[in-house]
């Protein structure tokens, strides 16, 4: 029995990975980033299905992984639909600097839910969300929010750059040791623990704080609202926010800007 076990080990193992996302948000730059080294500048849109294969060792495996770089314009669903079925892995990316593209991973789980034909495959599946292009600037999604909708869906969360590399070989190194325990575990995923600490609710509230144009936007009040109103509604939100008690990305500065507007409305009350 043992004899059998180790030669089963030696053989190559064969996985199938799959890439989902928007146009241009980078899906085929970070693959050519991790396989070939190197970063396409010019950019050329994947015509339906490019396909790739590398090898790698997972755990003491040797293990040839199938790449199906899928394209992300709506055109192409009859064509990447097909490639969805028996899919181990996937990257699921998003432009940092695109909303659009991050409000579209929704859309993108739901189509690859649709496409398997046992959901226990799907739920099965190891998925890495790659929040990409941190190297530009500004920002239309914030690291904690990415990080909290793919913790909400059992998925691993990475910030990549294909342009510098950053975060690309950290991101496939975790999902081919997913996938390779996954296999091994008779296809079952093992259960995904989160340790973020912190709430929707909590982002919600730092990202109205840091982009509304108004004091009283920013504590979620009327105009004409009392000094009751204005302290009430400040200390729901210093609750949620405290640097001391919130570990949520980004609460010491909506904490202080919090304490700004609180001050300038009662002032304006005086």
């Amino acid at each position: 029995m043992e004899k059998n076990r180790s030669a089963k080990m030696r053989r190559p193992l064969r996985v199938k990975i799959i890439s989902m996302g928007n146009a241009e948000s980078g899906k085929s730059c970070i693959i050519k980033r991790y396989c070939e080294k190197r970063f396409v500048s010019k950019y050329l849109a994947t015509i339906g299905i490019d396909y790739g294969v590398t090898k790698v060792s997972v755990k003491d495996r040797d293990v040839k992984v199938n790449i199906f770089d899928m394209a992300g314009h709506p055109i192409f669903y009859e064509v990447r639909n097909e490639f969805y079925r028996d899919s181990q892995g996937a990257i699921l990316v998003f432009d940092i600097g695109n909303r659009v593209s991050f409000e579209s991973l929704d859309t993108w789980v739901q189509e690859m839910r649709n496409e398997f034909g046992d959901k226990s495959e799907s739920d099965n599946m190891v998925v890495c969300v790659c929040a990409n292009k941190i190297d530009s600037r500004p920002r239309a999604v914030d690291e904690a929010e990415g990080r909290l909708w793919a913790d909400s869906h059992g998925f691993h969360y990475f910030e990549t750059s294909a342009q510098t590399g950053e975060g690309v070989t950290e991101m496939f190194q975790a999902l081919f040791e997913g996938v390779v325990t996954t296999v091994e575990n008779g296809g079952k995923k093992a259960p995904f623990t989160t340790q973020l600490g912190y709430t929707k609710e909590q982002i919600e509230v730092i990202q109205r704080l840091k982009n509304s144009k108004s004091d009283c936007e920013r504590l979620g009040i009327s105009p004409g609202a009392t000094k009751d109103d204005i302290n009430k509604a400040y200390r729901r939100l210093a609750v949620l926010l405290h640097p001391d008690k919130s570990v949520a990305p980004g609460s010491e500065e909506a904490f202080k800007i919090l304490v700004s507007a609180r001050t300038a409305l009662l002032k304006r009350c005086s």
